[in-house]
């Protein structure tokens, strides 16, 4: 069996590729690897089970919690709760681990389980890679009183919300604010989270029937959110995906507010209270260049990291920073949080609007966005990306050129045989002429 974690967890088209045999064979795995390197300190071991609202789950929860108790683990099932609850609940529960079955922004017939060690961190990649070895081999069952218990953990939502609300720098009154909940795991948690502040709340699919998780909807579907927000006259909106790990916003006017621009905002407001360890916050090497630009005139360090938020928070916690995120809306809070928290950040902008009486435009404008070009080149040779001297020259070139208004970025595909050209610039037909260019010649240098 090859590689089956990726980036985020084990993910793929449920029942098809992650299965229940699957679900249950790696629950059992990841016991039996974490009782081995010591998580479970010599003790019966307890784990924390949540899941997000496609229709899938129902099954999936039913396998992993299975495949725990069957290794002797006393589960208790949180319910539907968004992907950072599931990490905070870990650890306010004292468990000895966690499992969040989503496939976050993905369709909804695709599922995905996701495992958390003690304290709700994400597990490194050597023990994923041995709990894979580990799965169908043969092993001793527990039999009568060493079979695991299962149960119902009707307080674990509340707890977390409580937790929110308690995070928030102050009161939300006076603000009408949109929340479209994806149809997911965040459609009882926002609007609660919001309304508890103080805030008048507009919730827009926030009524999950199994199948309609992020469908049209959310933070990668952010249409109805920019129309409600102008049919309401809020004063901004915030799009949470299908496990609320991430959120984008939209200003009164209707316009998109990004990760960039959100973790702007969140990291002025942090610096201006004096919370911002180092006056660093760590971003990956997508983000934008304007990003880096109004950060650094502000003071503040940006260490950039490869694209992904298992690296953003590998930097966090290696610096011991406390603030970082994607572009895409993957805000990492580690005052609060142990993986990124859309509902957490929303509150958190929102908060800063009654603080400094800004409105979410004003707010955002703090960095401008250079226009940025983004060309997949499939079918080619990415390995030799970095290497090829024809290319290598082109780049170096194109940067010159740029100089400080812009930057050239290629990455190769984790997944495909693909090369993606990015290229940012003072202006979209610049960006795209420099891009357009650069895409020729790797489709020329590195074709298979």
């Amino acid at each position: 069996m090859g590689r089956i974690f990726g980036t985020d967890g084990v993910r793929g088209l449920a029942n098809r590729d992650l299965t229940a045999e699957l679900a249950v064979d790696l629950a059992v795995a990841a016991a039996h690897i974490l009782g081995e390197v010591g998580a479970f300190a010599d003790q019966r071991p307890t784990a924390v089970v949540a899941r997000d609202p496609r229709a899938s789950g129902e099954f999936l929860e039913a396998a992993v919690v299975a495949g725990l108790a069957s290794a002797g683990v006393d589960v208790h099932r949180l319910g539907v709760v968004p992907t950072p609850g599931a990490a905070y609940l870990t650890a306010f529960l004292e468990a000895d681990m966690g499992v969040m079955i989503s496939a976050s922004h993905n369709a909804m017939p695709d599922n995905g389980i996701k495992f958390l060690a003690r304290g709700g961190l994400k597990l490194d990649d050597d023990l994923e890679i041995q709990i894979e070895k580990r799965l169908e081999e043969p092993w001793d069952r527990p039999i009568g009183a060493d079979v695991g218990r299962i149960g119902d953990s009707h307080a674990g939502l509340g707890a977390y919300i409580k937790h929110l609300v308690e995070s928030s720098p102050g009161r939300l009154d006076g603000l009408t604010i949109v929340l479209d909940c994806a149809n997911g795991a965040a459609y009882e948690t926002g609007p609660r989270v919001f309304e508890q502040l103080g805030a008048t709340v507009i919730a827009i699919h926030a009524e999950p029937d199994g199948l309609n998780i992020n469908h049209n909807c959310g933070s990668t579907h952010i249409q109805d959110l920019q129309k409600a927000v102008v049919l309401h006259g809020a004063d901004a909106g915030f799009a949470f995906d299908g496990d609320a790990d991430r959120c984008l916003a939209v200003d009164a006017n209707g316009d998109v507010v990004d990760g960039d621009q959100i973790l702007a905002i969140l990291a002025l407001a942090a610096r201006d209270a004096g919370r911002l360890t180092d006056n660093t916050v760590v971003a990956t090497v997508m983000s934008n260049l304007g990003f880096v630009q109004a950060l650094s005139a502000a003071e503040i360090t940006v260490i950039q990291t490869s694209v992904g938020d298992r690296y953003v928070l590998e930097a966090m916690r290696s610096g011991s920073y406390n603030l970082g995120g994607e572009q895409s809306g993957h805000v990492i809070m580690s005052d609060f949080a142990t993986t990124g928290d859309g509902v957490l950040a929303a509150l958190h902008v929102a908060a800063r609007m009654i603080e400094t009486g800004e409105s979410l435009e004003s707010l955002a404008s703090v960095m401008k966005r250079l226009p940025q070009v983004l060309i997949n080149v499939p079918d080619v040779d990415k390995a030799r990306a970095d290497t090829d001297p024809v290319l290598r020259g082109e780049v170096a070139i194109a940067s010159a050129k740029l100089g400080n208004t812009g930057r050239v970025l290629l990455r190769q595909s984790g997944t495909e045989p693909l090369v993606r050209v990015m290229v940012e610039a003072a202006t979209h037909d610049e960006a795209a002429s420099v891009a357009e260019h650069l895409a020729e010649v790797v489709r020329v240098n590195l074709a298979l």
